[in-house]
This record gives structure tokens, C-alpha cells and sequence, in this order.
């Protein structure tokens, strides 16, 4: 029998260290016999600080457990390359990227609800989120792409919102795709942002390839800058 770790070992190990620690929400708590004197005090163990720091130490041990095993590993890390997230997606036939930090949420696409009166030609009305009436705006007319191109079709590609944190609270954007956040490598993007100065694309900071498609890079300040202005 090979001596080398194992997912099982693992398993073992995390079992040992659960059992070592004091599991009174079994005993006395809400999974047990329901005795605990705090419990009247925080409805669900959940809630007390005794749960949570068992909760803390068993995720300490597990922590050192993986240092252990892996010794190298934040040497490994100081070599990897820089990177920096985008979200990647679809407008018509084109494909556009733009960093996470400005995105709070990828959310199934809303019914939207025109605004009498409007005088924005971005604004489309707003959309509901969670309760909460947010503005609704065109990525497209913002961009000054057309309108009429169309698309990869079929049953697998689902429309979607992007929720982005502008300047004055979210905004949702409806895109006709999204492949997913991906990390590229800093230099590729400086690469294209050099390349990119020469764009005449409006909020572009320079055009890249990915996956074989073309892909334009959105300037997000620029862009939240534009979503304020459209808003006013």
C-alpha cells in the first residue's frame, strides 16, 4: 500500500480535529438537547461566539495543515505572473471585457420599465433587483455600436444583467452573452493598451485577443463617467 497522502487522509485529519474540538451545539445546543443557558439568549448557536470560534480554530488547523503539506507553496506564488480580472462579454457581434472591481453582480436578465419622458437615449427605463428599482442603461448606445448586428445563436447562450457600481449606486446593463471572468496577464493588457492609443473606439483601452475572438478592452472610468453623465 502506497504511504503517500491521499484525499482520504485528509479526511481523516479534518475528522480527528472536529473531534477534538468541543461540539456543544450537538449536546446542548439547537442540535441537541437544547440546555445550553445562552441558547434563550441567541436562538441559534450559529449566533454565539463559543460556535463561532470552534468554527475559527477548525479552520485554523485545517490552514496549518495545508502550509505543512505544501511548504513551497508561497514561494510558488511570489513567481507567478501579475494578472488582472475581466469579466468577458457579448454585445451583438461584438466581445468586450472589463475588470471586476467596477462589477458587483452577473444577474438573470429582468423585465425592464420604460420611463415616460426620459431624456437620456442610454437610459432604457429600470429593472428590479432584488426589491430595488435600479437603473437600466445600453451598453450599446453608450459604446455607439450597432444596434441591428446580431449574434451566436442557440439554446445554451443566455442573455444576462451586468450590475456595476457607478458613481451614484448600481446600474444594470443587459448583454446578450457572458463567457465568464478570466485573469490576463498584465502584460498583454499593457500591450494592448499601448496598441490601443491609436483606437478610435469610444471608452477603449486597447483590443486584444482571447480565446481567437478580438476582444475590446473597456476603460471603466471612462465608461462609470458616462453612465453619471447619462443618468443627469
Amino acid at each position: 500500500m502506497s504511504s503517500s497522502a491521499s484525499p482520504d487522509t485528509d479526511l481523516d485529519l479534518t475528522v480527528a480535529d472536529t473531534q477534538a474540538i468541543d461540539d456543544c451545539w450537538n449536546r446542548i445546543g439547537i442540535h441537541g438537547d437544547k440546555s445550553c443557558p445562552l441558547l434563550a439568549e441567541h436562538i441559534h448557536c450559529r449566533n454565539c461566539a463559543v460556535y463561532s470560534a470552534a468554527a475559527t480554530r477548525l479552520l485554523d488547523r485545517y490552514a496549518l495543515q495545508q502550509e505543512d503539506r505544501h511548504p513551497n507553496a508561497s514561494t510558488e506564488a511570489d513567481d507567478e505572473i501579475a494578472t488582472r480580472s475581466l469579466l468577458m462579454f457579448r454585445l451583438g457581434e461584438e466581445w468586450l471585457g472589463i475588470a471586476t472591481r467596477c462589477l458587483v453582480e452577473v444577474a438573470p436578465l429582468q423585465p425592464i420599465h420604460s420611463l415616460p419622458h426620459q431624456r437620456s437615449r442610454a437610459l432604457l427605463g429600470v429593472a428590479n433587483v432584488r426589491g430595488a428599482l435600479v437603473a437600466c442603461l445600453s451598453l450599446v448606445e453608450l459604446l455607439g455600436l450597432d444596434s441591428t448586428a446580431g449574434g451566436p445563436s442557440g439554446g445554451r447562450i443566455m442573455p444576462r444583467m451586468l450590475i456595476i457600481a457607478a458613481q451614484d449606486g448600481p446600474v444594470v446593463v443587459p448583454v446578450d452573452e457572458v463567457d465568464g471572468i478570466h485573469a490576463i496577464d498584465e502584460r498583454t493588457l499593457s500591450a494592448a493598451s499601448a496598441s490601443g492609443t491609436q483606437a478610435s473606439a469610444r471608452y477603449t483601452q486597447g483590443v486584444l485577443q482571447f480565446k481567437g475572438r478580438s476582444l475590446r478592452w473597456l476603460d471603466e472610468a471612462q465608461l462609470l463617467s458616462a453612465v453619471t453623465r447619462s443618468l443627469t
